[in-house]
């Protein structure tokens, strides 16, 4: 028996009702898991902006006690900055030893010493024992930042520079990066070079900073203000570098990291590894603020090709990034 039209239209209205209920559900869940999801992306590049301070890294504890690096940080009358990137970089799983070159007039002050070499046993501990040592140098030379240090305890160095931070995290990777091609420069901070055709048959370079590289998408060097490279480079810089390209990198105050470049491209016939990494700068004021930086940059690469007869660069497009920091693959 048919039920009255009564009651199918009540029938017919619940359907629209329990319809019209179960959609606002899905919208509301749609709308749950967007909010759900904006707050993880947003805490996920939270915690990536200040991780430099947490010291977070990947490395089994079980590694510690495995041969690590030799930081080598280049300092100059920024006695501040030098206690923040110490006292950032001891914390640093896989760091063995600290050098830290000094070219100033004075020696650094018993004070300072003290400071740092307390940070340093603050992290020496449970077996670790990190080394503080400061290379004294008699004449200020940015040739000094890449001399021999003998009875060196690792293979590897990290030149750093006192005004740049990089995430340990983003260090211990880019060391593991080195590891798997140790004869190479692995670094932060990639620059390029490319043939100026406008000067017709003549070969002429321009040397290419971070726009360049941003907008042609290519690199030839990584700079020695955040790079890991073999301690042997040091003893081939001393000893086997041209003299005379010594003379000009002291002369002109400027591209002795193009100058490792070039000594490490010849020898491997090899591109450096751009390992890309957040980096955050403490200082204000450095060689690269001042003006005409880039001409005197395209100057140095042209004089470095005409001694080495030959542009030993090698351009590449390769680039590590932590997988672990993104979202898709």
């Amino acid at each position: 028996m048919r039920g009255s039209p009564l009651s199918r239209r009540a029938a017919q209205r619940f359907r629209q009702l329990a319809f019209l209920s179960v959609g606002s559900v899905k919208v509301k869940l749609l709308l749950g898991f967007c909010i759900f999801f904006t707050l993880i992306l947003f805490f996920f590049r939270a915690s990536t902006f200040i991780q430099w301070t947490q010291h977070h890294s990947f490395v089994d504890q079980s590694d510690l006690h495995r041969k690590g690096y030799t930081l080598l940080i280049n300092t100059w009358k920024r006695n501040d900055l030098l206690k923040k990137s110490i006292s950032h970089y001891a914390a640093c799983l896989r760091l063995d030893s600290i050098h830290i070159v000094w070219s100033e007039p004075d020696p650094p002050s018993e004070s300072l010493n003290r400071y740092l070499k307390r940070i340093v046993q603050k992290y020496s501990k449970n077996g670790r024992k990190i080394e503080l040592k400061f290379d004294i140098n008699k004449e200020d030379s940015l040739n000094n930042r890449f001399k021999e240090i003998k009875n060196l305890k690792t293979d590897v160095v990290f030149s750093i520079d006192d005004d740049v931070i990089f995430p340990c995290s983003s260090v211990e990777l880019a060391y593991s990066v080195w590891q798997s091609a140790p004869d190479t420069m692995v670094g932060f901070v990639p620059r390029m070079h490319w043939l100026d055709h406008s000067r017709g048959n003549r070969d002429y370079f321009e040397y290419g900073g971070w726009w360049s590289v941003w907008w042609m998408g290519t690199y030839s060097m990584v700079l020695s203000k955040a790079a890991f490279f073999h301690k042997k480079y040091l003893a081939m810089y001393t000893n086997e570098f041209p003299a005379s390209l010594r003379e000009y990198v002291a002369h002109n105050r400027n591209c002795e990291d193009i100058a490792m470049s070039f000594l490490v491209a010849n020898a491997t016939g090899a591109p450096p590894i751009w390992v890309k990494g957040k980096i955050f700068e403490i200082g204000s004021t450095g060689i690269s603020s001042l003006g005409g930086h880039s001409e005197k940059r395209t100057e140095c690469i042209n004089r470095f090709v005409a001694e080495f007869g030959k542009m030993p660069l090698v351009s590449t497009s390769m680039k590590v990034v932590d997988s672990r920091n993104t979202w898709f693959w």
